[in-house]
């Protein structure tokens, strides 16, 4: 087992939240909601189940070998796991795409910030909801708050990376997580109060499996993927600081479990608010910051005072998980200038944080006053998006499933899954069968899909 001196988390409380917190972000709370609603539901969400039990923690299992074992960065993992090979040009893609992730996601991270200050203010009261997608449109196209609030967003994220692994992230996580789920419960119970909410609920719980297509599978699939960051290499990452006495398959069953549950939560948030105002569950991309503004404003606004708390809540609980999941990629890119170039770590992460405020910049601009400059009609920012999400996320997951599933050997699989014979395990078979076959043929699908190059 390749060893070196670096730091680990103090508790297995930290790792499970801190990893968790890895996974959690607007994904769940945004993107989970946005694909349920166009899948119909309830029958898409066992169908996502199924795919995060199936393809999901198989994967996350494989990336925290990988980062435990090596006990390094994510590139630096492959390099010490397969010295000489190209393996390790995984990892340095994993580091690339946390890089460009982080500089456009931070831009959208930051928008909860202008929601916060607009909800604390009253900005809601009387609006129409052509007035909410007006005043969203200006705001995003503005050159300087947007980025006002992305400096604001990478500064805290930075403030946590330099404290180091555990009093930055652990500690961190050990505050954020409990809130979120918090801010979750609280809100979800007011959603399932409002008069007309049962159809949401309905919709949520009672599957409807004559929806069940191809597309529905593959959203599924793709949910599962995007929502437990794989591929990305912040769970190998986190993994290489987890102890020697961390039990893999659990942890990987436990940060799931968390991840699905904050996703479906946000789904009784906000599926019981829409059928409750006559809002459609498939409202888009524009739930968050269109929609359910809206949503607040007629569901309560006829008791202000409430309408503003509730509004407040839900919009720092986007940026609580927006945080969460910027402080990880930001630990990827952190570790990897760190140890590979033997920079300090408060050097490295100004390097990090310096070079995503100059792509975060543009990212934002090109929303508004760069939008005319394109590459095959995509923005920078609709640029960014792409080659990360549908191109190198899929691949980097599509690589992990062969390297562990077909180059490691079987024996060190179960030797480091198993803490060296200290815990029964009794899945090293079904894990590989499902990383050499099972996984590499559906994020293929994925992947090609996403592409455009087949339609189910």
């Amino acid at each position: 087992m390749v060893q070196n001196e670096r730091s680990n988390f103090g508790s297995k409380l930290g790792v499970v939240l801190a990893s968790a917190g890895s996974a959690v972000g607007l994904g769940n709370i945004w993107r989970f909601p946005f694909e349920t609603g166009n899948h119909g539901g309830a029958a898409f969400i066992l169908i996502y189940l199924a795919c995060v039990l199936v393809l999901g923690i198989p994967i996350m299992m494989a990336e925290f070998y990988i980062g435990r074992r090596a006990r390094a960065n994510t590139a630096g993992a492959y390099r010490k796991l397969a010295p000489g090979t190209p393996w390790c040009w995984v990892g340095r893609m994993g580091v690339l795409a946390g890089f460009l992730i982080l500089s456009y996601y931070s831009v959208v991270a930051g928008w909860p910030l202008e929601y916060l200050v607009e909800a604390a203010t009253g900005g809601f009261a009387g609006k129409e909801a052509d007035q909410f997608i007006d005043s969203f449109n200006a705001f995003a196209s503005q050159p300087l708050r947007p980025v006002i609030w992305l400096l604001l967003f990478l500064i805290a994220t930075h403030l946590v990376i330099v404290r180091g692994v555990e009093k930055g992230i652990e500690r961190s996580a050990k505050v954020m997580m409990p809130v979120l789920f918090i801010l979750l419960v609280v809100l979800a119970v007011c959603a399932v109060s409002l008069p007309g909410a049962s159809a949401g609920i309905e919709f949520l719980l009672k599957p409807d499996f004559s929806k069940v297509d191809g597309s529905v599978l593959l959203g599924a699939m793709g949910q599962a993927f995007f929502s437990l960051s794989l591929g990305l290499g912040c769970l190998c990452t986190y993994a290489s600081y987890f102890r020697s006495d961390t039990s893999l398959p659990r942890t990987a069953f436990n940060v799931a479990a968390i991840d699905t549950l904050v996703a479906i939560l946000a789904g009784f948030i906000i599926f019981p608010a829409a059928f409750a105002v006559g809002i459609q569950p498939d409202a888009g991309p524009s739930l968050l910051f269109i929609t359910l503004p809206n949503v607040f404003q007629q569901a309560f606004g006829s008791t202000p005072l409430l309408a503003i708390a509730l509004s407040l809540m839900f919009y720092v609980l986007l940026a609580v998980a927006a945080l969460t999941s910027t402080i990880s990629m930001h630990e990827v890119v952190t570790a990897y200038l760190h140890e590979e170039f033997k920079m300090s770590r408060r050097k490295a992460a100004v390097w990090v944080t310096l070079g995503c405020t100059i792509l975060g910049i543009c990212c934002s601009l090109s929303l508004g006053v760069g939008s005319s400059y394109t590459l095959c009609g995509m923005t920078l920012f609709d640029i960014f998006d792409f080659v990360t999400a549908k191109i190198m996320l899929p691949l980097g997951g599509f690589l992990i499933a062969l390297f562990i599933g077909w180059y490691v050997d079987r024996r060190q699989v179960e030797e480091e899954i198993s803490n060296h014979g200290t815990l029964k395990v009794h899945i090293v078979r079904l894990l590989l069968f499902v990383l050499r076959y099972v996984a590499p043929v559906a994020i293929g699908i994925i992947f090609i899909n996403e592409l455009g190059l087949i339609h189910l």
